[in-house]
């Protein structure tokens, strides 16, 4: 019994590291999606500009307006940049967190495999001893009987 109390111990705590194996995942998967909107944010401002600035050259622009406007698009054009860079890196990191997910869960579910079979082993055993009991019952009531 004491093994089964071990195993049981071991699952609580495959258990425990699932779940926060979990919870990290959710955050890295939430904070994936927040990096995406600000990149989308940002390309869609980056367009509502370049249409701005369409606009203002039919009626006619300075050539500092011009540079300014191409300095501020370069900005917005490196900031996107950076922003793709650092979703690559939440991907990377929801890769990960999937990863330590699925060896967490596997572990979990190892163990319960393990707790399964000792059970049968122990409920096999039980019914040996149940049978033996039976079969030295039969014996000496049929010794009796003679």
């Amino acid at each position: 019994m004491a093994t089964s109390s071990a195993i049981d111990t071991l699952i609580e705590l495959a258990v425990k590291e699932t779940d926060e194996a979990a919870k990290r995942l959710g955050h890295a998967i939430r904070a994936c999606d927040e990096v995406t909107e600000k990149l989308n944010l940002l390309l869609r401002y980056r367009d509502e500009y370049a249409a701005r600035f369409q606009d203002n050259l039919s009626v006619g622009l300075s050539a500092s307006g011009y540079r300014n406007f191409q300095l501020f698009i370069d900005k917005l054009d490196n900031a996107a940049s950076s922003q793709q860079l650092v979703l690559l890196d939440a991907k990377r990191r929801i890769e990960e967190a999937r990863t330590a997910w699925q060896a967490s869960e596997r572990k979990r579910m190892s163990y319960g495999t393990l707790a399964s079979r000792a059970l049968k082993e122990e409920q096999r055993k039980e019914a040996k001893r149940d049978q033996k009991a039976t079969d030295e019952h039969a014996a000496r009531a049929n010794l009796y009987k003679r």
